[in-house]
């Protein structure tokens, strides 16, 4: 019971500080409320902050429109409130003072059977004040090339043993991961995973929301890749900024 009360504590704790957060944009009326939050590292970088607010605006604004089309053509709908978004933009990690790696979580309810939620990833080169991708780290990036079809094999491999780690083996299936795919489009969300040595990057993280590797009650799936496993494949920049090892704890703080 007391277990039961601290987990309930925290969560009331954990629901009371979102709700004193201030959002840095939102819309609300009677079709939807839908916020975007920053969090305080990316709001101290001028350019950062501005790319992720512009692009949160779009995704507001987008889905403002499509929830005012619902209740237009079933109000029905709507009669016990509008829908509930939320984005959240949060650094994961900063490599070699100069790559940034942003996690964009979603959460949306558009009172379904269940509310949705997604992932995806920002890297952001503070000295090109930028977007980019893991291309200029590795030799080569082609579709089904070496590269990519060795990042797919370390990524289903590291899947299976979250997996096994779950127990949900079952849903570690060539099916499941059939989206998985040997193209930095199609492999899935990449972050710079921190390291024990300071400056440097671990490895690749790859982020999966619900529906993407495995059924929705399992959740998101975070697939590690380590540095030692890419290294026939760095540039000179990749091997410059990759080394060390993944710190203990970094699989939770991932998700």
């Amino acid at each position: 019971m007391a277990v039961l009360s601290a987990v309930a504590t925290l969560a009331i704790a954990s629901a009371t500080l979102a709700a004193d957060a201030k959002p840095d944009a939102i819309i609300k009326n009677k079709s939807i409320e839908a916020r975007i939050f920053l969090d305080d590292r990316i709001k101290a970088d001028a350019a950062l902050a501005a790319d992720c607010l512009a692009e949160g605006r779009k995704w507001l604004d987008k889905n403002a429109t499509d929830a005012a089309a619902a209740r237009k053509e079933d109000p029905q709908f709507f009669k016990d409130g509008g829908w509930d978004f939320e984005r959240k933009y949060a650094i994961r990690s900063v490599v070699a003072d100069r790559y940034v790696s942003v996690l964009r979580n979603d959460y949306m309810d558009t009172h379904g059977a269940h509310p949705n939620s997604d992932v995806n990833t920002i890297l952001w080169d503070k000295a090109e004040n930028k977007r980019i991708s893991i291309r200029p780290f590795l030799t080569e990036t082609a579709d089904n090339g070496p590269t990519m079809k060795a990042m797919v094999k370390a990524v289903i491999a590291s899947l299976k043993t979250e997996k096994k780690e779950r127990g949900t083996s079952e849903t570690a299936t060539s099916e499941w991961f059939k989206g998985v795919e040997p193209s930095l489009l199609k492999i899935g969300a990449v972050t710079f995973a921190p390291s024990t040595d300071a400056g440097k990057s671990s490895g690749l993280t790859f982020h999966y929301p619900p529906y993407a590797v495995g059924p929705y009650a399992e959740g998101e799936y975070v697939a590690f890749v380590p540095w030692e496993s890419l290294k026939p494949y760095l540039s000179a920049e990749g091997a410059r900024i990759f080394g060390g090892v993944r710190p203990k704890g970094d699989a939770d703080e991932a998700r």
